[in-house]
């Protein structure tokens, strides 16, 4: 594989995981009590952008968005791996492609916001108008039942634990490197995928009750922290759940770091 392509992939693996690392201290945080806050991917830029040279922060953790949604495109349309043309590769692909228009998306905020160009000024609830009606209540369920895959695919990884046959192990002389990487995937994996599904349930759940009538405030990552900690042991829950998406940023540095392309 081309090594610019392999360049753009390591970025944005590295982008990708300061994200998930930061929501999940800033949201560990609260729950300990020293400070921090529930944050989903869109709180975790704002919370940088108010920190000292943030705006040149944000700007480049965006710059390394777009190119891990570059490399999700490119794997998607462009098959650069030579995955293949079977149903369980195409869905997977299909997967890879969402996932790159969603990174970019979250990359271009990132920029757009750290420039205070003011393209997200305006009505706060513009970005839900287009969740109205009937069509609404239909494409808010997709995006669910879409999520709730997502969800229950993150489960499945981490089942077979099978995520390490893409790193470069024998590579890893430590043993216990090995183990530190795959136990981090672990628990990264089943964290995301609880996040994800609750996120799913959210989307699902504002559809069907939309009844093709008024718009439903749409919830996210934040509002699934907060559902995790109404729960009984929820502060428990929620700080277990932090450290999972914070070893889910740690695996993907080491994804990053080991990560074998197909030539």
């Amino acid at each position: 594989m081309n090594n610019k392509l392999k360049k753009i992939a390591f970025i944005g693996y590295i982008a990708k995981g300061v994200v998930y690392s930061i929501t999940g201290i800033l949201t560990f945080l609260t729950t300990i009590n020293m400070g921090g806050q529930k944050a989903g991917k869109l709180s975790t830029i704002d919370y940088l952008e108010e920190q000292n040279f943030g705006a040149a922060i944000v700007i480049l953790l965006g710059l390394g968005l777009l190119c891990y949604a570059l490399w999700r495109l490119l794997q998607g349309m462009l098959d650069p791996e030579d995955m293949g043309s079977t149903p369980k590769f195409i869905a997977k692909r299909i997967g890879f492609t969402i996932s790159g228009i969603i990174y970019a998306a979250l990359g271009l905020f990132a920029i757009i916001d750290a420039l205070d160009i003011g393209m997200f000024s305006g009505n706060g609830n513009s970005k839900e108008s287009i969740f109205t009606g009937t069509s609404g209540s239909i494409l808010l369920v997709i995006i669910g039942i879409g999520l709730a895959l997502k969800g229950v695919y993150q489960f499945i990884k981490a089942y077979k634990g099978d995520f390490l046959k893409k790193f470069q192990i024998q590579s890893i002389s430590s043993i216990n490197k090995r183990k530190y990487i795959k136990r981090i995937g672990y628990a990264g994996l089943i964290s995301r995928g609880i996040v994800t599904s609750i996120v799913s349930y959210f989307f699902i759940t504002a559809g069907i009750n939309l009844r093709g009538t008024t718009s439903q405030k749409l919830k996210g990552t934040s509002e699934a922290f907060s559902f995790i900690q109404e729960q009984v042991y929820g502060r428990w829950l929620l700080g277990i759940v932090a450290l999972g998406l914070v070893c889910y940023g740690l695996f993907m540095f080491s994804t990053a770091a080991y990560r074998k392309y197909k030539n």
